[in-house]
């Protein structure tokens, strides 16, 4: 596979005869409903909740630690409470969604330092990379692969690939861990990370890096166990147990809406072209979860309505209930692609991915 650098940036096919993108647009936005201020008026009272529950569940800890069943379960509703306050209030927010004022926004965004990693290069990852360039493998940063993990079929073969569904559930309730005190670090410092050739990062972000990773781990570890009667292991376990679950829940939105069993993966030509049409592209690499379920909606900030998202991200996600309703019918009129799954298959898609490609045959197969 190509490195970045010998790459030119991602061109989408122009074909204004035969978007459909466009059609689309239009019927949604005679269609949908956007009663504007009912819908911020909701996802405010929802952050604000979001908000008070974390703080709530914080001072549960500190209160209430010294008896284990509370700390874990203070620990635990934290972890819950981030995903959702990530998903529900930091997510739209990037993109400008979730309240009407773009100060508000930004401000929301700054969330990500409460719980220890940084706003400015997520929103750049997640913006200017994944939404642009979703399934662009070394583009698309969201879904990354290392040494360990075989995603794409045409990378390099190592012997112990044919384990990989095994270890990976594993490694992956490190995720959040990983993010915190790695990938933000390989980003800043990393120059061969497509972050880095994506924008020159402000001095400021690199004191803010270092700033709230020692403010995250000093209020949400060490005030613990100074404040609490108990073994500081206990505190730590609490604190483990937090990223394990937040990881799991993380990486359910992550890995069910992009990369299954059925992933397309788009490789443009050497000189950057991508034979699609920028919203076909969006349809063929997304798929959506279990988009009728009440509590996977509420809990997840409609995030399993992904490929509404991908095609209208400028929305707030109240609306993508009825605009995936529109999308399904528009797709099955015209015949393009629409993926959907149930929980279940969601879930385990991307487990059958990797047990496919650690079989698949490479001559290039590394023997380390």
């Amino acid at each position: 596979m190509m490195e970045a650098n010998t790459l030119k940036k991602p061109q989408y096919r122009k074909d204004p005869e035969n978007d459909f993108f466009p059609r689309l647009r239009q019927i949604v936005s005679e269609e949908v409903n956007k009663d504007q201020r009912n819908i911020y008026t909701a996802t405010s009272v929802k952050a604000a909740i979001l908000f008070v529950a974390y703080f709530g569940l914080y001072t549960l800890v500190l209160l209430k630690g010294n008896n284990l069943a509370w700390l874990f379960i203070g620990y635990i509703g934290l972890a819950v409470t981030t995903i959702m306050i990530f998903l529900n209030v930091v997510h739209d927010a990037a993109h400008n969604a979730l309240f009407r004022s773009k100060f508000l926004n930004e401000a929301s965004q700054y969330a990500l330092e409460l719980f220890g990693t940084n706003s400015y290069i997520w929103r750049i990852r997640h913006v200017r990379l994944h939404h642009a360039y979703p399934n662009i493998p070394t583009w698309d940063c969201d879904i990354e692969q290392s040494d360990l993990v075989k995603i794409f079929p045409d990378s390099r073969t190592f012997w112990f690939h044919k384990y990989q569904h095994i270890y990976l559930p594993i490694l992956y309730f490190t995720y959040t861990l990983n993010w915190l005190f790695i990938r933000d670090f390989r980003d800043f410092f990393s120059k061969d990370r497509i972050v880095r050739k994506a924008v020159d990062i402000p001095k400021i972000e690199f004191v803010k890096l270092f700033a709230t990773k020692l403010f995250y781990v000093f209020y949400m570890l060490i005030i613990p166990i100074l404040v609490l009667q108990i073994s500081w292991y206990w505190v730590l376990l609490g604190f483990l147990s937090m990223h394990v679950v937040a990881s799991g829940m993380g990486l359910v939105a992550l890995l069910s809406t992009h990369a299954g069993e059925n992933a397309t993966w788009t490789y443009p030509d050497t000189e950057g072209r991508v034979n699609q049409t920028w919203a076909y592209h969006q349809m063929i690499s997304t798929n959506d979860f279990a988009p009728k379920n009440a509590f996977i909606n509420f809990t997840y900030g409609c995030f399993n309505h992904h490929i509404a998202h991908h095609l209208f991200p400028s929305m707030s996600h109240s609306y993508y209930p009825q605009i995936t309703d529109i999308i399904q019918q528009f797709a099955k009129e015209n015949n393009l692609p629409y993926r959907c799954l149930t929980a279940w298959e969601a879930i385990t898609s991307h487990f059958k991915l990797l047990r496919n490609n650690a079989y698949v045959e490479n001559i290039f197969e590394e023997t380390m």
